[in-house]
């Protein structure tokens, strides 16, 4: 007989089916608070009558099963998700797939052909049954291409459809022979598949990616270059004609930055033609216009040498699910012949295109799809990527505009002191300066009306740009002398100390990371100087000055990347519109090899870095020849009448740092310091006591701990210092010396302290350690003196950025040398990580 309502409510063992009514307010408490307690599940039985029939006990198990549903629901969501992505990836993988057989079945046509005909015949017949044709490895454009042309918008439309015809043929045919980026390894979670051309007209590179934007958002954010492309400094749209197609037909002026002092900028005269084709792609291309094709009057502007963009853009197309699959070719001509010699790989590499250009477009394209996926709460500075990356953009271009000093932005150049090694620009009009729309006396002293930049260019051999960048960044004191104080000066005190002979004498920088982009290639941090000395009062109560600073190409294994420090002093209470002043680095490999010269050997390199071998010394990121050149910028703010003397103290501040940073480049060249070079470096015989010293380490551990140190892998001292340099714990040598400073590390402990072999003499032992670690290590240092040996407990140190770093325990040894006299010190950090 069934049980009455009233029975079933007494019944405590008995499950209530819910009404709708109680899941309706069961979902509203939820959602106010969706694991309540014991108590406040009372509370909510005894404000919500309709609950009153429930136990307790059964509202705990519903509100444990929503909650588990809620987790399967996101679980499933982000399934989804990563299905569509994977799903979208092996359609582009399997549409890549098609494009390269098509590529290796003409280039075997291709190479029967001309193996079975004479020299004299060879040219006689042509494959058409390709989307186009390579021969002897040139490009055949698909139509002629120096033709009059009607400058009416029918002549304009017959040039902007042959330009998406060739595009296409580009981007999708084998109208180029791509061969893939070395270094690039395209998979769900990386940028993309990156390809370089070889063999044709110009450089060119190719890309093709995934992102999570509609395809519209993407084709207006690319067709804003300036916002994205920190090499290119204006794009001026001259006129815009609608096409019958419903798309639209652009004529454009755009202007390229020169990267360094040694050559002037580029400029193009462009056809952008945009349009929807059958499929509901959407497709963004261009090309240069040239006077043979009857475009408009493309004159000659001052400080730019013309360059020929050929057929280039974006297919974009809508991907399922949301987002966007998107095809990009940047293809140019950037006329070589006019920098001198020793740039010219750099005008005449593809692989230089895809870095600047090609794989900053995905980057912003994914940089900006993460921001809007993560955009729920802004609060902060750190959660305002937007914002920060408007002030990494603005460093950059203030920079370049710096080192390139246009005459339109105000710049003049004045007479040198008889030597050119030094160049001298004055700007009395900074409110034009990097597009500021505020007074530039907003944040300087009003008597501060004028800027001078000092830059010159220097060139580097076997120097890894990597390696000396970092330098620049961890070691400020090495190069820095007085500029903080010139910097602090130009925001915070009048002209009566600036460039004065007085020197910054701080006591450390503390790095207080802002923002990362999303491979982690660049990083945006604001550098804190503590107790810097500016003036006669500071020497009782020296001030902090802070600095916004930029920094990229810090990657050892990336190939032929620039690398940037870029930094402009800030007010304590900056705002976002605050106007800067960036001065720095900029580090441009030159290396030839970086581009291959054939396609296997571009995949040899590609597969040696995903196998972990060595490749090839003509194609290793640190080649024994390599070459780069340094260009440095340093801006001043002064008063109009201190010119003379701001200009000659300028320049010779800018020539001491010059010898700076050829010591740190001459110490870095003969280590030759790379990710393993450093090691390399002592097994190729230029400082056998590494051998020596190797051993002493692991004998002396032996003979104070009972234990080996390494595992034995081999014998002989070579085998000792590899198996110690890949040591997964952190081993540092320091010396016997009043304030001990450090001696060696192996690779583990570089790592730990954030330095490099030759910058690790700079660090003391008690510089790393806190006060807790230093109570720590006096209380065993007798141990360590009488016994030889100690432990220490696990804690908290500092690497050379000042960044804490946490290690379960730290083993201290005497290292006995083999007259048994003590030689240094060594210790061991235990599991270390930063914090």
């Amino acid at each position: 007989m069934p049980m009455s309502c009233k029975d079933s409510h007494m019944d405590n063992g008995k499950y209530v089916r819910y009404t709708p009514e109680q899941v309706d307010a069961l979902e509203r408490l939820y959602h106010d608070c969706p694991k309540p307690s014991s108590v406040r599940r009372q509370q909510l039985i005894r404000e919500c009558p309709i609950l009153s029939n429930i136990e307790p006990k059964q509202i705990k198990v519903w509100f444990q099963n929503r909650r588990c549903r809620e987790k399967q629901r996101k679980e499933a969501s982000r399934l989804q998700g990563v299905n569509r992505k994977l799903t979208a990836m092996n359609k582009l993988l399997m549409e890549e797939n098609d494009r390269l057989q098509k590529q290796v079945s003409q280039l075997v046509y291709e190479n029967s052909y001309f193996r079975q005909h004479t020299p004299s015949n060879a040219l006689a017949t042509k494959d058409t049954s390709c989307e186009s044709v390579v021969t002897g490895g040139q490009q055949n454009h698909l139509t002629p291409q120096h033709t009059p042309r009607d400058a009416s918008p029918a002549g304009l439309l017959s040039i902007a459809e042959e330009t998406l015809t060739e595009f296409l043929s580009k981007a999708t045919g084998t109208a180029v022979e791509w061969v893939q980026m070395p270094g690039m390894k395209p998979g769900p979670d990386s940028i993309g598949i990156v390809a370089i051309s070889h063999g044709c007209t110009g450089v060119a590179a190719r890309a093709c990616g995934l992102v999570g934007l509609e395809p519209t958002r993407v084709a207006e954010i690319l067709k804003d270059r300036p916002s994205w492309f920190r090499d290119c400094r204006a794009v001026e749209v001259l006129n815009v004609l609608p096409t019958p197609n419903g798309g639209t037909t652009e004529l454009l002026y755009t202007q390229l930055y020169a990267p360094t002092t040694l050559a002037p900028g580029r400029d193009f005269w462009l056809l952008r033609y945009t349009s929807v084709m059958d499929d509901g792609s959407l497709v963004v291309c261009e090309r240069s216009l040239s006077n043979t094709q009857n475009g408009p009057s493309m004159p000659a502007v001052q400080n730019f040498v013309r360059a020929e963009m050929l057929p280039s853009g974006y297919l974009i197309r809508p991907c399922d699910g949301g987002g966007s699959i998107i095809h990009i070719v940047d293809h140019m001509n950037l006329e070589a012949w006019n920098v001198p010699e020793v740039l010219r790989p750099l005008y005449e590499s593809s692989t230089v295109l895809a870095q600047k250009v090609t794989m900053a477009a995905l980057r912003h394209l994914k940089q900006i799809a993460q921001d809007i996926s993560q955009s729920s709460n802004v609060s902060n500075w750190g959660r305002r990527p937007a914002a920060l990356r408007a002030l990494s953009h603005r460093l950059s271009r203030g920079f370049n505009e710096a080192l390139n000093g246009f005459g339109d932005d105000g710049w003049s150049l004045i007479g040198n002191d008889g030597m050119d090694d030094v160049t001298i620009l004055v700007n009395s009009n900074p409110e034009k300066l990097m597009g500021l729309n505020i007074s530039f006396t907003n944040g300087y002293t009003s008597i501060s009306n004028s800027v001078l930049c000092a830059k010159a260019s220097m060139l580097l051999q076997n120097v890894p740009p990597a390696i000396l960048l970092r330098f620049l960044r961890e070691h400020r004191s090495e190069w820095a002398d007085n500029f903080d104080t010139y910097s602090a000066a130009a925001v915070k005190i009048g002209p009566s100390n600036f460039l004065g002979t007085r020197v910054a004498n701080f006591g450390g920088q503390v790095v207080l990371p802002l923002a990362q982009t999303i491979e982690h290639e660049e990083l945006l941090e604001v550098i804190k100087l503590e107790g810097v000395g500016q003036s006669p009062e500071d020497s009782m109560m020296p001030r902090d000055l802070f600095l916004l600073q930029l920094c990229s190409g810090m990657d050892e294994n990336a190939v032929g990347t620039c690398g940037e420090l870029i930094f402009a002093p800030i007010d304590a209470s900056f705002v976002e519109d605050a106007p800067l002043l960036p001065s720095g680095f900029r580090i441009i490999p030159l290396d030839p090899g970086k581009d291959a010269s054939s396609p296997n050997r571009t995949l040899d390199l590609a597969s040696a870095l995903e196998t972990g071998n060595k490749p090839s010394s003509d194609l290793a990121v640190t080649n024994g020849n390599s070459r780069s050149v340094m260009t440095i910028a340093f801006q001043f703010a002064f008063e109009n009448h201190m010119q003379e003397n701001v200009a000659c103290g300028a320049r010779q501040y800018v020539r001491s740092i010059i010898s700076s940073v050829q010591r740190v480049a001459l110490a870095l060249s003969s280590t030759n310091l790379g990710p393993n070079s450093g090691l390399r470096s002592m097994l190729g015989g230029t400082t056998p006591e590494a051998h020596t010293l190797a051993r002493w380490i692991c004998q002396s551990y032996r003979n104070y701990m009972g234990d080996e140190l390494l595992k034995p892998n081999g014998e002989g001292s070579e085998s000792i210092l590899k198996a110690l340099w890949h040591h997964s714990d952190a081993i540092l040598c320091c010396s016997l010396k009043a304030v001990p400073v450090f001696t060696f590390a192996n690779q583990a402990g570089l790592d730990m302290l954030e330095t490099t072999l030759v910058a690790l003499q700079d660090i003391s032992l008690e510089k790393i350690f806190d006060d807790h670690g230093r109570k720590n290590l006096c209380s065993e240092f007798p141990q360590i003196m009488n016994q030889g040996f100690a432990t220490l407990q696990g804690g908290i140190c500092l690497s050379s950025m000042s960044r804490p770093i946490s290690y379960e325990r730290s083993v201290a040894w005497k290292v006995l040398d083999e007259d048994a006299n003590p030689h240094c010190f060594c210790f061991m950090f235990v599991n270390w990580s930063l914090v």
